[in-house]
Protein backbone atom coordinates (compact mmCIF):
# COMPACT_ATOMS: atom_id res chain seq x y z
CA UNK A 1 0.00 0.00 0.00
CA UNK A 2 1.50 3.50 -0.67
CA UNK A 3 1.71 6.15 1.72
CA UNK A 4 -1.25 8.38 1.91
CA UNK A 5 -1.58 12.15 1.83
CA UNK A 6 0.22 13.41 5.07
CA UNK A 7 -4.09 15.20 5.69
CA UNK A 8 -4.81 11.08 6.92
CA UNK A 9 -2.02 11.35 9.26
CA UNK A 10 -4.38 12.88 11.75
CA UNK A 11 -6.43 9.99 13.42
CA UNK A 12 -9.80 9.64 11.54
CA UNK A 13 -12.95 7.39 11.91
CA UNK A 14 -14.68 4.66 9.96
CA UNK A 15 -17.78 6.18 8.65
CA UNK A 16 -20.95 3.63 6.89
CA UNK A 17 -23.24 4.83 4.81
CA UNK A 18 -26.15 3.37 3.41
CA UNK A 19 -26.24 4.83 0.00
CA UNK A 20 -29.27 3.47 -2.40
CA UNK A 21 -29.02 -0.09 -1.65
CA UNK A 22 -25.21 -0.83 -0.94
CA UNK A 23 -23.89 0.08 3.12
CA UNK A 24 -20.31 1.79 2.16
CA UNK A 25 -17.74 2.33 4.48
CA UNK A 26 -15.28 5.21 4.54
CA UNK A 27 -12.34 6.40 6.16
CA UNK A 28 -12.77 10.12 7.34
CA UNK A 29 -11.61 12.71 8.71
CA UNK A 30 -13.03 13.43 12.37
CA UNK A 31 -15.05 16.26 11.84
CA UNK A 32 -15.78 15.49 8.27
CA UNK A 33 -16.90 13.47 5.13
CA UNK A 34 -15.15 15.73 2.57
CA UNK A 35 -12.20 14.32 1.09
CA UNK A 36 -13.15 10.73 2.67
CA UNK A 37 -11.45 7.39 1.48
CA UNK A 38 -13.58 5.07 -0.07
CA UNK A 39 -13.10 1.67 1.37
CA UNK A 40 -15.55 -0.95 0.35
CA UNK A 41 -19.45 -1.41 0.06
CA UNK A 42 -22.03 -4.65 0.48
CA UNK A 43 -25.43 -4.51 -0.74
CA UNK A 44 -27.89 -4.00 2.34
CA UNK A 45 -29.56 -6.93 1.59
CA UNK A 46 -26.30 -9.20 2.79
CA UNK A 47 -26.15 -7.66 5.83
CA UNK A 48 -29.57 -7.70 7.59
CA UNK A 49 -28.43 -10.75 9.63
CA UNK A 50 -26.41 -9.28 12.83
CA UNK A 51 -23.95 -11.81 11.95
CA UNK A 52 -23.16 -10.82 8.75
CA UNK A 53 -22.84 -7.12 10.03
CA UNK A 54 -20.33 -7.96 12.05
CA UNK A 55 -18.23 -9.68 9.82
CA UNK A 56 -18.58 -6.53 7.42
CA UNK A 57 -18.44 -4.03 9.65
CA UNK A 58 -14.61 -6.08 11.15
CA UNK A 59 -13.05 -6.16 7.91
CA UNK A 60 -13.75 -2.48 7.37
CA UNK A 61 -12.82 -1.42 11.32
CA UNK A 62 -9.19 -3.71 9.73
CA UNK A 63 -8.59 -2.01 6.59
CA UNK A 64 -8.78 1.49 8.53
CA UNK A 65 -6.24 0.01 11.33
CA UNK A 66 -4.22 -0.67 8.47
CA UNK A 67 -4.27 2.46 7.15
CA UNK A 68 -3.62 3.97 10.52
CA UNK A 69 -0.84 1.46 11.75
CA UNK A 70 0.79 2.06 8.21
CA UNK A 71 0.84 6.30 8.80
CA UNK A 72 1.05 6.13 12.38
CA UNK A 73 2.93 3.19 13.61
CA UNK A 74 0.05 2.68 15.63
CA UNK A 75 -3.10 0.16 15.38
CA UNK A 76 -6.68 1.74 15.97
CA UNK A 77 -8.53 0.91 19.05
CA UNK A 78 -12.24 0.67 18.76
CA UNK A 79 -14.22 2.07 21.58
CA UNK A 80 -18.06 1.31 20.00
CA UNK A 81 -20.42 3.05 17.79
CA UNK A 82 -21.75 6.27 17.26
CA UNK A 83 -24.17 8.05 15.11
CA UNK A 84 -23.13 9.94 12.34
CA UNK A 85 -23.80 13.96 13.12
CA UNK A 86 -27.26 14.97 11.52
CA UNK A 87 -25.12 16.80 8.97
CA UNK A 88 -23.44 13.77 7.61
CA UNK A 89 -26.24 11.60 7.30
CA UNK A 90 -27.48 9.92 4.39
CA UNK A 91 -30.65 11.43 2.60
CA UNK A 92 -33.33 8.81 1.26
Amino acid sequence: MSKLDPKWRETGRLAMRVEGENWNAYYALLNTMEGALWLGSIKMAFVQRRDRRDQFLGLMRECVADILEENTGERARWTGEREAPEHERTKE
